[in-house]
């Protein structure tokens, strides 16, 4: 009995080698324990980016809708949830804040346009009951002179997958892995002319992986068998694939811009 139980501590051990800690501390310490958003790359580039030669640009975000219809995949039931997240448009945001050190965009709220002129409308009228004749005038909005539009137009499940395995002496090993892509498209129109300035759009690829271990032993011969396995699974998380496309975006957005000569990057 003493040799099968060790058998299953290395088949956890072979199972801890995927960097899952699966001790209950560890578990509740990533459940209690909130984590921040981490930095890709493409966010490093995107604040890293030269200030623009000039005073920020006024930018209007209304919504950045998913486009994709798509839902998350279920093997037993019909799922509801959509594959993609549903508030890209707070990403988005953050990125036109982010670009350059924050000295790009200054981005107008138009999201929450409605709830934010009833707000408004409020306060007017609660100063006209106290002030009467004296009552003061709201600041006007600020007016944008461009706007964003577009949403996420692709999300590919499944789009590659593999794997490898080895056993030997009953003791084996495998791990496997699938390839998503989402799309995303941002289009930058001039709210003066209707023109549409300029298109771009990201891929970005997301990874899933497993490992399985297990371990298969006869305890008497061609009677009785045995068998342990574990085994953990680790999914790139949509919304942060999401988020990258988004800065990767802005990002291209900026140079595009330059480009076609919409702005210019300040010198030096």
């Amino acid at each position: 009995m003493v040799k099968y139980v060790i058998m299953l501590a290395a088949v956890i051990a072979l199972a801890g080698c995927t960097g899952t800690d699966i001790t209950t501390k560890k578990i509740e310490q990533e459940v209690e324990a909130p984590e921040p958003i981490k930095v890709s790359k493409r966010f490093n580039e995107l604040v890293n980016l030269k200030a623009p030669d000039g005073p920020k640009i006024p930018i209007a975000v209304y919504k950045f809708a998913d486009l994709t219809g798509q839902r998350k995949p279920a093997t037993n039931y019909a799922s509801f949830s959509s594959a993609v997240t549903q508030g890209a448009e707070v990403f988005l945001i953050k990125s036109l804040q982010d670009a350059g050190k924050g000295q790009w965009f200054q981005a107008v709220e138009r999201v929450a346009l409605e709830n934010l002129v009833k707000e408004r409308q409020l306060i007017r009228s609660q100063r006209e009951l106290d002030e009467k004749d004296q009552a003061k005038p709201l600041t006007p909005l600020i007016v944008a002179g461009i706007m964003i539009d577009g949403g996420i137009v692709g999300y590919d499940s499944n789009l590659g997958s593999g794997g490898l395995g080895a056993r030997f002496l009953g003791v084996g090993a495998t791990q496997e892995y699938r390839k998503d892509e989402v799309t995303i498209m941002l289009r930058l129109i001039s709210i003066n002319t209707g023109e549409i300035l300029l298109s771009v759009g990201t891929t970005k690829t997301i990874f899933s992986t497993g490992v399985n271990a297990n371990v298969f032993k006869f305890v008497d011969a061609g009677t009785k068998s045995v068998e342990f396995e574990a085994g953990s699974t680790i999914n790139e998380p949509t919304t942060y694939a999401v988020r990258i496309a988004i800065d990767a975006a802005v990002t291209e957005m900026i140079k595009e811009g330059a480009k076609k000569k919409l702005w210019s990057f300040k010198k030096g």
